[in-house]
């Protein structure tokens, strides 16, 4: 299978034909990796490692071919300027477990300051630093910072990006560090990572084994206007669920009552189902929903629930997931399909008592036989913990980054890698 990573915009494939770790020799280089490590902590422990999973294939082949491999990542946000709470060092810890070799950490919040140089200048082939979070520089990382992308340049020969996840934004870490790394005659490729991200993405979408349906879910229409609009043309089905869906179901004219919904969309929402109904397209929608009097407060506290179809909601309620007719349905039509693309929960998933719908779902593809891609963000973290997870045939480790892939946007991060 040719592997050459590719990007869709408009409709149209346009080969990026981008240069890989395998395109290149590193042997005694210094190899700057941006990966992917932002994984969640609770009391400074990581809690999922889906994300350092992920990037070892790539860290495992340039220790293999000798680079000396410098790799950096950010962690959180990071609202409130450099904290130990956001720090790396746990993800150096695990890496250290995982690779089986210690992985030096260079905890100076700085990121690229003399702790790093030294760090740097002492590694032989095969050794591996990790710098501190890059958003401890705050805007100069984020704002794509001239100098700091210079001085990341400064500590490497090479550079690969394997961070899908942090794609599709324009950051030192992920966009400007290239420029530099090519004004010193060096490379700068993607991993394996984020071929395979853009292989099983790409190819969903643009040359998808039909029947291919379509699953999307979350809160907001707003968030995932441009992708309805573009999966719209490219899958059979679409199947509409979560939060988004009440906005569907008020422009039918159905009683939402309480639900979530955004007024400003209902004509959006009309008009996506004008065009499926002309393009002889389908677009699933709930038939019932599960309701509550009041949002749960905190978010996973106990809740009493109500089942009503959704021609027939109380004007009290709340829908806040899907109902078991539902389920069947979406169910019913993931097993006639060949392809299946899943992003967003059904409902709100972090209540117990509400997250029946989004397990049914991953539950459906978990025994399907087609391709099954999950898009990121939730709907990985769902069918990870419900322990699918080796079942789906791609889970993305990018949430915004794959739903602007989805989009069609170009992503800087795949850009800004050399053509072959």
């Amino acid at each position: 299978m040719d592997r050459t990573p590719f990007i869709f915009m408009e409709d149209k494939i346009m080969a990026l034909n981008k240069k890989t770790v395998d395109d290149i020799n590193v042997k005694g280089r210094r190899v700057l990796v941006r990966c992917d490590f932002n994984v969640p902590l609770k009391a400074g422990e990581i809690t999922d490692d889906t994300r350092i999973n992920a990037a070892l294939p790539t860290i495992k082949k340039l220790i293999a071919d000798g680079g000396k491999v410098i790799l950096c990542s950010h962690l959180g946000k990071v609202k409130n300027g450099p904290n130990e709470g956001e720090s790396l060092a746990p993800v150096a810890k695990r890496l250290s477990e995982k690779l089986g070799k210690e992985v030096t950490f260079v905890a100076d919040y700085n990121v690229t300051g003399d702790a790093a140089t030294a760090a740097v200048n002492a590694m032989n082939e095969g050794d591996v630093v990790l710098l501190q979070n890059t958003r401890f520089r705050g805007e100069e990382e984020t704002k794509n910072g001239e100098a700091f992308s210079k001085e990341l340049a400064d500590l490497a020969d090479d550079y690969v990006c394997d961070a899908f996840g942090s794609s599709h934004r324009a950051h030192a870490s992920v966009a400007g560090v290239t420029k530099f790394i090519t004004a010193k005659g060096g490379s700068n490729v993607v991993g394996y990572l984020m071929q395979k991200e853009i292989d099983f993405l790409g190819n969903a979408v643009e040359n998808p084994v039909r029947p291919f349906v379509a699953i999307l879910g979350g809160a907001k229409v707003a968030d995932k206007l441009n992708v309805i609009n573009n999966l719209l043309e490219k899958c059979d089905t679409l199947i509409i669920g979560g939060g988004m869906s009440y906005t569907f179901q008020k422009a039918l004219g159905y009683e939402i009552g309480t639900s979530l919904v955004d007024d400003t969309k209902l004509d959006y929402c009309k008009e996506m189902l004008e065009k499926a109904k002309s393009m002889g397209k389908e677009i699933l929608l709930p038939t019932d929903a599960v309701t509550i009097s009041e949002f749960p407060d905190p978010i996973d506290a106990p809740i009493e629930t109500a089942v009503y179809d959704s021609n027939n909601m109380p004007a009290d309620r709340m829908g806040c997931d899907i109902g078991s007719k539902t389920v069947e349905l979406f169910a019913s039509k993931v097993k006639t399909a060949k392809t299946v693309l899943w992003n967003g929960p059904m409902g709100v998933f972090e209540n117990p008592t509400l997250a029946a719908g989004t397990k049914a779902v991953a539950q459906a593809l978990a025994e399907t036989d087609a391709t099954t891609i999950i898009g990121g963000g939730d709907s990985a973290a769902a069918v990870n913990q419900l322990g699918f997870a080796d079942k789906m045939s791609h889970i993305s480790t990018g949430g915004g980054a794959s739903l602007e892939f989805l989009e069609g946007k170009e992503l800087p991060g795949v850009y800004a890698a050399d053509d072959k």
